[in-house]
């Protein structure tokens, strides 16, 4: 009987996570059944998608709303493994929805592997517990949180950062080649993030940044990636910007392009990092949410997934300098934030500086396997052990 595998995402990073670690089983194991609830990149890597959930993906109190479809999912989902057991559940991230299916899964003798966890270590440390009940092992995307958890009873393992399978990394400034902008005008991403509301409070303010550039810099030019899901916001907010180029899906053509990038923080940060270009971080905030609940929960110093890993995750509540500036959580005033980008291109060699600092912290993320592989190949290689080799 073909080994039989169910993955579960609730939204596009995952979906993509999940469709590598598709073609990597499929190569292991030409007779593997892949089966799960995604989205279009798993059904493009030869897996059975019996439910969409991705394009729903959302944060904060929107998130409420995705409620009721995780509670219909499961139902079916208990259904559907009472008659077709798998001999494992994969689940990609998003701990808010697939705790409940590692749970299900447990419940009914079916082992669970997690593949980037939940950053306990930053947030709510208390789930480490929830974490603990319903997985089997944990494939840890971030070095120093395999002993983090590890040390609380949880069998995690560094497979290294599924990102950077994807990305050819871009050519670095080296010391000494540093150049400014009398020749030419700078080129800025902006990156506002993949969910509909992440873009709607970002990338308003930073189209405010925007102006002051064209200020100071002319014929400045300016890249907007984004996401199916995101790009008729960022089209219509970036009409009649003539020098905004918006394209769907362009992340990885468009950011090696930049001289500098604005980044909502998250993972498009590390993809950034892993091209070499210099980013501010920012993260706009409703203030009245951030001092009434976020700022009780939030343990670390930093929020950028790049400072953190600066810091090799070590004395994560306490004060430092960063990598990469931040200005999270953001509370709506653009003018630090154009300051800050101005002076680094005022300034090439900061520029420079930075680029050699993300050189540093991303080859920190990368494990290759045996015949250099990726995290994609370290996890499949994980989901084979677990069912028996």
């Amino acid at each position: 009987m073909p080994r039989r595998v169910f993955v579960v995402v609730a939204e596009l990073s995952g979906d993509l996570h999940a469709a590598a670690l598709a073609r990597a089983l499929q190569v292991m194991d030409e007779e593997i059944v892949l089966e799960g609830i995604g989205g279009q990149s798993m059904r493009n890597a030869g897996v059975v998608v019996h439910h969409e959930s991705v394009s729903r993906a959302a944060m904060t109190w929107r998130a409420a709303f995705r409620a009721l479809e995780v509670l219909r999912l499961l139902k079916w989902a208990r259904r559907y493994f009472a008659a077709n057991k798998p001999d494992l559940l994969v689940c990609i991230d998003s701990f808010a929805m697939n705790r409940h299916f590692a749970k299900l899964a447990k419940g009914m003798g079916i082992p669970v592997l997690y593949y980037v966890p939940p950053q306990l270590w930053a947030s709510r440390p208390g789930r480490i517990e929830q974490l603990r009940a319903v997985v089997d092992k944990v494939a840890s995307i971030v070095p120093f949180e395999e002993e983090y958890l590890r040390s609380r009873g949880v069998d995690a393992r560094f497979v290294g950062h599924p990102l950077l399978e994807e990305i050819q990394p871009g050519p670095y400034v080296e010391d000494g080649a540093v150049v400014g902008f009398e020749k030419r005008p700078p080129v800025v991403g902006l990156l506002a993030g993949s969910r509909k509301g992440e873009v709607g409070n970002n990338f308003p303010g930073m189209l405010e940044v925007t102006a002051r550039i064209r200020e100071a810099f002319p014929g400045a030019k300016f890249l907007a990636p984004t996401t199916h899901v995101t790009d008729p916001i960022v089209t219509k907010l970036a009409a009649g910007f003539p020098d905004i180029e918006v394209r769907v899906g362009a992340i990885d053509w468009m950011t090696p392009r930049c001289d500098f990038c604005l980044v909502k923080s998250g993972t498009g940060t590390l993809q950034v990092a892993a091209h070499g270009v210099p980013m501010i971080i920012m993260y706009r905030a409703n203030w009245l949410a951030w001092h009434g609940i976020a700022r009780w929960i939030v343990k670390t110093r930093t929020f950028g997934l790049i400072n953190l890993l600066a810091g090799r995750g070590e004395h994560l509540e306490q004060k430092g300098e960063h990598v990469v500036p931040e200005f999270v959580p953001w509370f709506g005033d653009s003018r630090p934030i154009a300051e800050m980008a101005l002076d680094y291109l005022r300034n090439p060699e900061k520029l420079a500086g930075q680029r050699r600092e993300l050189k540093r912290v991303v080859s920190g993320l990368r494990k290759a396997g045996p015949n250099d592989e990726g995290a994609s190949w370290n996890v499949a290689r994980m989901a084979v052990e677990m069912m028996g080799g």
